[in-house]
């Protein structure tokens, strides 16, 4: 029980929590625009994106979970696969950002896609600090808290007899 109040007194504030998921989140996201531009050499560039976009999620969702929203412990299933969602929103926009770069300018310069990728990806970085925040670690908090309660003793006070079981019948 002390474990479980300990989980539900660290989880964070919003701000608190924001700037953690900025630290971790963002500190990810420019590691994972390197990667994705390194790789896109080798591999088509939507692909080279999804590789990086499957590893980065795996890793963001378990530092969310630990450091960010103090869910006190590893990313559950769920919550692994709720933030999956929220990154397949963010693997779409980047694509598109991405492609529309591509139309608008015949031979982007690494720099110009850098500064393309991670405007987008911030975007939606700050959509899927939502929605971890208010969907997938907000379950396990008020989940920690239900189990974590007290049950309160129930008193009743009555001001007159109960009426007999045959009173009852005749009222129906």
């Amino acid at each position: 029980m002390d474990t479980a109040q300990n989980r539900e007194q660290a989880a964070p504030g919003a701000f608190t929590a924001f700037a953690r998921f900025v630290l971790c989140g963002g500190g990810i996201g420019i590691a994972s625009s390197f990667a994705v531009t390194a790789l896109g050499t080798w591999i088509p560039w939507a692909l080279a994106n999804a590789l990086i976009t499957v590893v980065s999620t795996l890793l963001a969702t378990e530092l969310h979970a630990r450091f960010t929203f103090g869910a006190g412990g590893r990313a559950t299933w769920r919550q692994h696969g709720e933030s999956a969602g929220a990154a397949a929103i963010g693997y779409a926009v980047t694509c598109v950002a991405m492609l529309a770069l591509h139309l608008l300018v015949a031979v982007p310069g690494a720099v110009l896609e850098q500064v393309v990728y991670l405007s987008a990806s911030a975007l939606t970085g700050v959509a899927r600090f939502a929605v971890l925040r208010l969907v997938v670690f907000a379950r396990n908090r008020s989940r920690a808290a239900t189990r974590t309660a007290a049950p309160l003793p129930a008193t009743v006070a009555r001001t007159s007899p109960a009426p007999a079981p045959t009173e009852l019948c005749r009222a129906a």
